[in-house]
């Protein structure tokens, strides 16, 4: 293995998590609108497609939290919220010629599962409208377990949630209390049982490394408790501390966050405990058990990577619902207004809220296949490359060849049919995707670091 602690001294610039390409920082304001004509011919052409629906709303501010979301003690600026979704759904519905059929429905946040019952059913009822949901239809919420109540698995069963996403990110008090989210393990224990009580076949749950006091020790355990659950995907992921972005992270400690070469240690060693326990690695940051069917796209080449993570969604066109819910289309990306008030303001005035949006360049759409495969299956192939792009491909491989063997530390190399990143390098992975990433050799946005 590339020596780690050198690798993390040399590259020390924090870079993407590469959910997309380009990243979110270089969209541009008032292009959503522009694009927002394509996206909607696109997911009228007879494909699939899917859509991602943010509720901006908790009932408790998480201080490690990176989302866009803010905090409410009272009911009402929910259900009022629902009512604008509701709202731009009907939009939509006016403006296609059809009702596509939907093949993935993301619920993110925030916090979907503070959602009652009587909301769930309205927006169940304004997606069918709009879309066709059927048999095939993947219905994915996210889920606080302090959210537990039976209003919220009648919702849910009513919505027709087919895989839950239970957030966990550690167990012991001590990291809990640093992090304002209290949650006990017989908390979350319990939400998985009734959650499987749905018929409710795949759970996901999400644990985090790097948090303040967070020792090794504390780790382990929570990864053992973890595994006790039985979920069919695990996903670990890397504490971003971006309190430039997010003010309520200053509240952290910085002297309480582990540092580079301890947060490596703590990923390899929760790593190493997964697959033990039989999950099989998918990318950077997931483990799914071998007969989920995110570890059947990985084995077949066909995992993908949006801004959700590791996906088996292959729709070419996303459409974004709520505020500052990200869409997308073979033309570009689509964002709608971030506010929650000018959001609702926008749809409530029969408007689409797109606002910030990125049109794709043939190099864009080049780079971010090469990101993309290298994040998911760690390799890229020069021939398919050449094929599908022309020149612009034949030039990446050029491109490609020059960076192995100009690559001193180990990360990456090619025996002339393929660029790929070697096992012993795999952690630093994102590293290694940036070197393809044209846009950052010219940002000066901060982002998470690499490991």
């Amino acid at each position: 293995m590339p020596d780690p602690i050198e690798i993390l001294q040399k590259y020390a610039k924090p870079v993407p998590r590469y959910t997309s390409y380009p990243t979110a920082p270089h969209f541009q304001q008032g292009l959503g609108e522009a694009i927002l004509p394509d996206m909607i011919a696109s997911a009228a052409n007879g494909g699939r497609i899917s859509a991602y629906m943010h509720i901006p709303f908790c009932d408790r501010l998480c201080w490690f939290c990176a989302c866009h979301t803010k905090q409410t003690q009272r009911y009402d600026p929910v259900s009022a919220y629902v009512g604008s979704l509701i709202n731009e759904i009907g939009l939509y519905r006016e403006r296609l010629s059809a009702r596509p059929a939907l093949a993935h429905l993301h619920l993110g946040g925030g916090s979907p599962s503070l959602l009652r019952q009587d909301d769930f059913v309205r927006i169940a009822e304004a997606l069918e409208s709009a879309f066709l949901i059927d048999g095939d239809t993947e219905i994915s919420i996210e889920i606080d377990p302090n959210d537990h109540r039976e209003d919220l698995l009648a919702g849910m069963k009513r919505l027709g949630v087919t895989r839950a996403s239970i957030g966990v990110q550690d167990f012991d008090p001590a990291v809990q209390e640093a992090i304002n989210r209290p949650q006990s393990f017989e908390q979350t224990r319990d939400l998985l049982l009734a959650v499987r009580s749905l018929g409710i076949a795949s759970v996901n749950i999400d644990a985090l490394y790097g948090l303040p006091l967070q020792t090794m020790e504390r780790l382990e355990n929570t990864i053992a408790g973890v595994i006790s659950l039985s979920p069919e995907r695990v996903a670990l992921f890397g504490y971003a501390h971006v309190p430039w972005m997010k003010k309520h992270q200053t509240l952290i400690r910085e002297g309480d966050l582990p540092g580079p070469m301890e947060r490596f240690r703590q990923a390899q060693r929760a790593e190493a405990l997964l697959v033990e326990a039989g999950y099989i690695k998918i990318g950077i940051d997931h483990f799914a058990r071998a007969d989920d069917g995110l570890a059947l796209a990985a084995q077949a080449g066909t995992l993908g990577r949006n801004f959700q993570g590791y996906t088996t969604d292959r729709c070419e066109t996303m459409i974004p619902l709520g505020a500052s819910a990200i869409g997308r289309s073979p033309a570009g990306y689509v964002q709608n207004l971030v506010p929650t008030g000018q959001y609702r303001t926008s749809v409530d005035n029969g408007k689409l809220a797109a606002a910030k949006g990125y049109r794709f360049t043939p190099d864009d759409l080049l780079r971010a296949h090469a990101i993309e495969r290298l994040m998911c299956d760690f390799e890229f192939r020069f021939e398919p490359i050449r094929q599908r792009f022309g020149s612009l491909g034949h030039h990446l491989v050029e491109e490609a060849m020059a960076i192995a063997r100009n690559d001193e530390d180990g990360l990456c190399e090619t025996d002339g049919e393929a660029f790929r990143i070697p096992l012993s390098a795999r952690p630093f992975a994102r590293i290694v995707a940036s070197w393809f990433d044209a846009h950052m050799r010219q940002s000066a946005f901060q982002y998470s670091k690499a490991v």
